[in-house]
């Protein structure tokens, strides 16, 4: 199959989106499928046997370190000699509307996918984005219903899509690699270097975009109250230098970001993930985290809750409540039998969800796509029955 995919975000920015389309161009170009990604900002040229071109773009004011892609006649020449079978618009909401404007123009198959809230968020950036959220809503729900199959990342958000008024949403199931997120990874000198050299205090992380949804600051009333207690924020991000100046003074570091190995290792040497914030449709770091053998405190919003069960595998508490999540943290930090239960029990629950079965059942609805379209096309071409 021949996949066109339209993506405002890509490698080489580190963001959950980011980490499940690249993991999914891996699967599908093992499973034999090609993919040809459209995408703004500054990509590679390829992601494995998959080319990427490039488009032109613009800036945000109010969020600098996203590039909204524009459409240009370079990207349509591409997508014309490529020759796609179907048509994948990933938040169909900039970019992502143009591949499915373009897909409805060359009358192609099409999937859209949601994976950000972004009327909730226009409410959190300020800026006077918030009166925009209704015309904001209008056109997610134009652009995903312009798609034969809408897929959601997880149960919450298939309720949220449906909620806007999205048609034929599905759920595109929950992926982590348990190969690289393994809680042997543990390693005393990076817990020595997290803890900025006091490994023997308990170990709080945080993983993610240092961007203001995130809700990190959150973290400051907790780390501020919980005694041998230490808080790594892993991540880059525009925030970054306002949550250095807030959080200084507390026993908090922040190592950057990490991929790969080290991020892996920063995990499995933690002792619970703390994750703020309120906004997420998935929440692919507590997945890691949970692979990793550590459990999660996280907030009972968004799709959180599809990721971290709790009492099983984590604590979940109310949003806006930082003494709900200072005493979630506290009653894991205070006992290591029901940390070390509930992080085996997430890593036994990763164990099945690998990025091969998601990207299949991706696959599956991409044929559907194909199948629903081949049916109404056959649909509109037939000639009305005469009047009796």
């Amino acid at each position: 199959m021949r996949i066109a995919l339209y993506t405002d975000v890509f490698a080489p920015t580190v963001d959950g989106v980011v980490t499940r389309l690249t993991r999914t161009l891996d699967e599908l170009g093992g499973l034999g499928h090609e993919v040809l990604v459209l995408t703004p900002g500054n990509p590679p040229g390829h992601w494995g046997p998959h080319r990427v071109v490039r488009a032109p773009s613009v800036t945000f004011p109010w969020y600098r370190d996203i590039r909204g892609g524009l459409p240009s006649p370079r990207v349509e020449r591409a997508v014309s000699a490529f020759r796609p079978d179907v048509v994948h618009a990933v938040n169909p909401v900039w970019f992502g509307a143009w591949g499915a404007l373009s897909a409805r123009a060359r009358d192609l198959p099409l999937l859209a996918s949601f994976h950000t809230d972004v009327p909730q968020y226009m409410s959190v950036f300020g800026h006077g984005l918030g009166t925009l959220r209704r015309p904001v809503e209008r056109w997610i729900r134009t652009t995903h219903n312009l798609a034969q199959v809408n897929l959601c990342t997880s149960g919450p958000m298939v309720e949220r899509a449906a909620a806007l008024g999205l048609r034929d949403v599905e759920l595109w199931p929950k992926g982590v690699d348990t190969r690289l997120f393994d809680p042997a990874k543990a390693s005393p000198a990076v817990r020595r270097r997290l803890t900025d050299g006091h490994p023997g205090d308990r170990l709080v992380l945080c993983v993610g975009r240092l961007s203001r949804e995130k809700d990190v600051a959150a973290l400051l009333e907790p780390i501020r109250r919980l005694p041998r207690t230490r808080l790594a924020v892993v991540g880059d991000g525009p925030h970054r230098p306002e949550l250095e100046r807030r959080f200084r003074g507390t026993p908090t570091i922040f190592p950057g970001r990490l991929t790969g190995e080290e991020l892996a290792t920063a995990y499995a040497s933690a002792d619970v993930l703390a994750f703020p914030s309120t906004t997420e449709t998935l929440g692919l770091v507590a997945l890691e985290a949970l692979a990793s053998g550590i459990p999660v405190v996280g907030v009972r919003a968004g799709g959180i809750p599809f990721a971290v069960d709790d009492g099983r595998t984590g604590l979940l508490v109310p949003p806006g409540d930082p003494a709900a999540f200072t005493g979630a943290l506290a009653r894991l930090l205070d006992d290591p039998a029901l940390r070390a239960r509930m992080g085996a029990t997430g890593r036994a629950d990763t164990e099945g969800h690998g990025w091969r079965a998601a990207t299949e059942s991706l696959v599956h609805r991409y044929e559907q796509a194909v199948r629903v379209h081949r049916g109404r096309r056959r649909k509109r071409a037939r000639p009305p029955r005469p009047a009796r």
